[in-house]
């Protein structure tokens, strides 16, 4: 099946204005990468800016607990020197002191510095007290450690957070580089993954094209994930189902031909001879002509009605029914037919009423063709039986009484179907085509017909044994309150 993959079937322009699923996996995979690998950018950014401010507060405080137990307590003037010489030590970190002398003065080198210690509470600082703050002056923010080292006077530590920003840009200086490995990670990721699951797909598709063209040979590779496998199961499935139908379709056709052949080639017969002048009956002939003319026209409105019996403008005449009537005109003919043949006929009534919303004329038609087929396969001496019941009873044929309504049956007491055969006995062409040359059969439209017909009505048609020993075909019909509209 590898040059299954070569072919090429598909009609010029399917593939315009739509990406192929590789290209699409492509561009989903490298979305995905972007948006978790920016996502977690900021994320940790953010994380690493608190992270870093965090530990610039701890290292602060710790130089100023260290400063503030190292300064000598002798007075105030030395405290301020000592501070002093603290200040000129630490302004190479970026640090700057802010001294809180007696008396609220304060002694710094920079005044956003003296602002931020003031806006953190270093004028107000008692004893011993200490205090961690971060201000903001000025669209910059600070980190501010007070210690108070007596009597009215203390120190600060202000720092800007300026390392923070550092770290953070490049934080994202690495976010990018990440950002851009991932996706070009992604991109091979997906055009690896498009790759896996385009090559079975694209097999398949190239699979229902050739069927599209006629091909019924090939098959689609069963491979790559469940879901894709499926898909070309599926596909190998419906091949081999329109493989099987087509096949059916043409036993059917050829079934047709002959049965139109038939009549046709009487007709052509007796006509030439009366066209020649050696009809030695010409009125024979002209009811024989007659005859094969009105079984062509039986056979041609079967199929038209065939065809036209799933369009929304098949016509139905539904009207309240009494079936007892109906069947009683019905047996009148088959009854006068059945005698010519030596068969037994008999109608089975009820003695109620038997009201349901249907099409008389089409259930009159169903009942002529079920009838029809019985009798073709009667032997003299046998019965043919056509009964009506209301659902809820029993008829004489052991059917099963359906959700109210009427059952009707015709039975005969002719070979009957194989075990097999009731269950696709309404499929157009399948007797047909089995008991062809074994015994007398129709035109393989018949039943199919009437199987189109009742399920038309809202009511169903099956096939089963009949007690008779041939086969019993019985209609349900649902009450006036189930029935189906035009």
């Amino acid at each position: 099946m590898d040059e299954v993959g070569s072919l090429d079937l598909r009609p010029a322009g399917d593939d315009v204005g739509r990406g192929s699923l590789a290209t699409r996996i492509v561009v989903a995979c490298v979305a995905v990468a972007g948006i978790a690998v920016l996502v977690a950018g900021l994320v940790m950014a953010g994380l690493a800016r608190r992270s870093a401010q965090n530990v610039l507060q701890d290292s602060l405080s710790a130089q100023a607990d260290v400063i503030a137990s190292q300064v000598d307590e002798r007075g105030v003037g030395s405290r301020a020197v000592g501070l002093g010489r603290v200040a000129q030590v630490v302004r190479g970190q970026g640090i700057v002191v802010v001294i809180l002398l007696p008396r609220s003065r304060i002694q710094s080198t920079d005044q956003r510095s003296t602002e931020a210690a003031t806006t953190a509470g270093l004028k107000e600082i008692g004893s011993t007290q200490r205090i961690s703050a971060t201000v903001g002056v000025e669209g910059t923010e600070y980190l501010v450690e007070a210690r108070g080292i007596g009597a009215s006077s203390g120190f600060a530590l202000v720092e800007p957070v300026r390392l923070a920003a550092d770290t953070q840009r490049v934080l994202i200086r690495n976010i990018l580089f990440a950002l851009g490995a991932g996706l070009l990670v992604a991109a091979g990721a997906g055009a690896l993954l498009g790759r896996v699951l385009g090559r079975p797909l694209r097999r398949t598709a190239d699979v229902a094209a050739a069927m599209r063209q006629g091909r019924r040979d090939l098959r689609a590779p069963v491979e790559g994930p469940v879901e894709v496998a499926e898909v070309a199961q599926a596909v190998n499935e419906l091949s081999v189902a329109l493989q099987h139908s087509e096949e059916r379709q043409r036993e059917f056709l050829l079934s047709v031909s002959h049965e139109l052949r038939t009549p046709l080639t009487a007709v052509n017969g007796f006509a030439e001879s009366l066209a020649d002048g050696v009809a030695t009956d010409p009125r024979h002939a002209g009811r024989v002509i007659q005859e094969e003319s009105k079984r062509l026209e039986r056979l041609v409105s079967d199929l038209l009605d065939l065809a036209r019996i799933g369009a929304d403008q098949f016509h139905l005449d539904l009207a309240p029914v009494d079936l007892r009537e109906t069947l009683h005109a019905c047996a009148e003919v088959w009854r006068v037919r059945c005698e010519r043949q030596g068969v037994l006929f008999q109608l089975e009534l009820p003695p109620m009423p038997a009201v349901v919303t249907t099409d008389p004329r089409r259930i009159r038609q169903v009942l002529d063709g079920l009838a029809e087929n019985a009798l073709r396969v009667t032997p003299p001496g046998a019965r043919l039986t056509m009964s009506l019941a209301h659902a809820g009873s029993v008829s004489r044929a052991g059917s099963p009484a359906g959700p109210g309504g009427v059952l009707i049956q015709v039975r005969d007491g002719g070979p009957g179907l194989d075990p097999e055969d009731y269950a696709v006995a309404f499929e157009r062409g399948v007797l047909n085509q089995k008991y062809r040359g074994r015994r007398p059969v129709g035109s393989g439209i018949g039943l199919a017909l009437a199987h189109g017909l009742i399920t038309r009505l809202g009511g169903t048609l099956t096939a089963a044994p009949a007690p008779e020993g041939g086969a019993a075909f019985t209609l349900h019909l649902p009450p006036p309150s189930a029935a189906v509209g035009n």
